[in-house]
């Protein structure tokens, strides 16, 4: 076919050249032009067979696709990773970010302005302003076997009616259930499944489901009655002018709000100030005495100091029993960035965290644990995210380091008397 194509074009040429000549000599011309066209058309019809012997060659001749085959393990491995995509895809849907609002500022100027400081010690003063810095918040510093405070920054905040405890109402739980034979410190308490803690790891750790766990099986009125009997609810100082009281609720709060279980755990409807908790520190340093704290303002009242007692506590035995535990949070726990700024001598602490009606709050309250220079340190901060109970911890630590600096721990204080007498508030000398 397409050989025969090929020769009708010469053949076409020459037909139509004959034409003018034959039709002027033999006169036949439309019989020529008849010829012409089924020429032309059949030269046509070759071209259009000739493109479609070309195509269908070229079609004949593509390579197919080849089959991968993957092995059975890889095809199980594919599977597992289309699941995991598809779970994060969905969990990824579903989520909702939660973002708590904070409304007061983590940082102040001049939050010391006002600040009676005639009857403090300068050492420990100056230790306390260069370790708070420009933080919103306070820091009370007192010989715990005596009950005088050496130093009170920002005063203004210290004597405020305080705020919620956060995980630093802890301590006081811990102490009613060993008081109550519930536990001993090293009682693993079930928390869910096959998980348990015991009262060291809880206390380094700050673990919430623990003490919720305690302070349901203690219930209210026992947790109640050992918290006044620490010093909640009361004013811990003797005599300090401004000085305002926390709140500790008649009843159990709400199951809404978590109950009692709450209440141990996060401290929730609790008030505290910094001297209460100040003065509880203070009892477990010194093996159990409650002192009224003391704040002098003059010289005199300094060269008169004499500690008063407030009660004495049945915590000896107990407080062995919370050592290892406070030791654990400065060492590995939650209050571990003291250790940042200080290590040289052993800390035991308690830090807390949490927030209410878009104020943060940071807590940690401690003390050194050495033969000279006892000293119990509770830091109190408010604002926002920057402010939080290990940062609490770490200004502490660096107020360790400026006492530490200025010798303060080669120093013995004069200490009072083992049988220091208890005298009431309106007792005079």
């Amino acid at each position: 076919m397409a050989q025969a194509c090929g020769k009708l074009p010469a053949q076409l040429v020459k037909a139509t050249l004959g034409i003018g000549v034959r039709e002027v000599i033999k006169g036949r011309f439309l019989s020529r032009i008849r010829l012409a066209i089924v020429l032309l058309s059949a030269l046509l019809l070759c071209q259009g067979a000739l493109g479609a012997t070309v195509s269908t060659h070229s079609l004949t001749h593509r390579r197919k696709a080849q089959n991968i085959s993957e092995s059975q393990q890889a095809k199980r491995h594919i599977h597992r990773l289309v699941q995991s995509r598809a779970a994060t895809l969905r969990y990824a849907r579903h989520r909702r970010h939660y973002y708590e609002r904070y409304y007061t500022s983590s940082f102040a100027q001049d939050s010391a302005e006002g600040d009676v400081t005639v009857g403090e010690d300068p050492v420990v003063r100056q230790a306390a302003l260069d370790a708070l810095g420009n933080m919103n918040g306070t820091l009370v510093a007192i010989e715990p076997t005596s009950g005088r405070i050496l130093a009170m920054v920002n005063q203004k905040l210290a004597l405020s009616s305080g705020a919620q405890p956060c995980s630093t109402i802890k301590l006081s739980v811990a102490l009613a259930a060993l008081n109550e034979g519930i536990i001993t410190k090293d009682t693993e308490v079930r928390l869910g499944g096959r998980y348990r803690m015991n009262l060291t790891m809880a206390l380094a750790h700050s673990n919430n489901a623990y003490f919720e766990t305690l302070g349901r099986e203690l219930g209210f009125e026992k947790v109640a009655y050992y918290a006044h009997q620490y010093g909640f609810g009361e004013l811990a100082g003797y005599n300090i002018p401004g000085e305002q009281l926390g709140s500790y609720p008649d009843q159990e709060i709400s199951a809404k709000l978590g109950g009692v279980g709450k209440m141990c755990s996060f401290g929730e409807g609790i008030s505290m100030t910094p001297l209460q908790l100040g003065a509880l520190v203070s009892a477990i340093a010194n093996g159990g005495t409650l002192y009224y704290l003391q704040h002098p303002t003059t010289p005199e009242e300094v060269a008169d100091f004499e500690p008063r007692v407030k009660r004495r506590l049945d915590i000896a035995p107990l407080i062995p029993e919370i050592s290892d535990g406070m030791a654990g949070a400065v060492t590995y726990g939650t209050a571990r960035h003291l250790r940042v700024n200080f290590n040289e001598e052993e800390i035991l602490g308690k830090t807390g965290t949490c927030s209410h009606a878009g104020t943060r709050y940071g807590w940690f309250a401690s003390y050194a644990n050495t033969d000279v220079g006892r000293i119990v340190v509770v830091i109190f901060l408010e604002g926002g995210r920057p402010t939080y109970g290990p940062k609490a911890a770490e200004i502490a630590g660096q107020m360790y380091r400026n006492l530490y600096d200025h010798s303060f721990f080669e120093a013995r204080p004069t200490l009072p008397a083992a049988n220091a007498t208890v005298k009431p508030v309106g007792t005079e000398n």
